[in-house]
């Protein structure tokens, strides 16, 4: 996971993220799972890493900003773009560790 700059960009906790991340289709949890993987990432990016159609890969990011489980910053290089990273996510199991 890469961190923007300190910024946390979340108010819930790693756990509740959890359970709105295994609500959403498999295409936005490949989409985290690559980000968790490779990030910070473009939408270009990520939609090579992933082998999805462009749309699939918009959508599913869209559907990981609207569930606060992501955080997408500007791509310095080119303003038209952005930069994506995965937000803290803990399986509730995981608290017994």
């Amino acid at each position: 996971m890469i961190d923007f700059a300190g910024h946390s960009g979340s108010n819930s906790t790693p756990y509740e993220r959890f359970e709105r991340l295994i609500e959403l289709p498999p295409s936005a949890k490949l989409v985290f799972r690559v980000l968790e993987e490779d990030a910070p990432m473009t939408q270009k990016g990520v939609r090579n890493e992933a082998l999805l159609p462009a749309r699939t890969t918009r959508d599913a990011l869209l559907k990981l900003k609207d569930g606060n489980l992501i955080e997408e910053r500007l791509y310095l290089p080119d303003a038209r773009k952005r930069l994506y990273a995965p937000l803290e996510v803990k399986r509730p199991d995981d608290a017994m560790e």
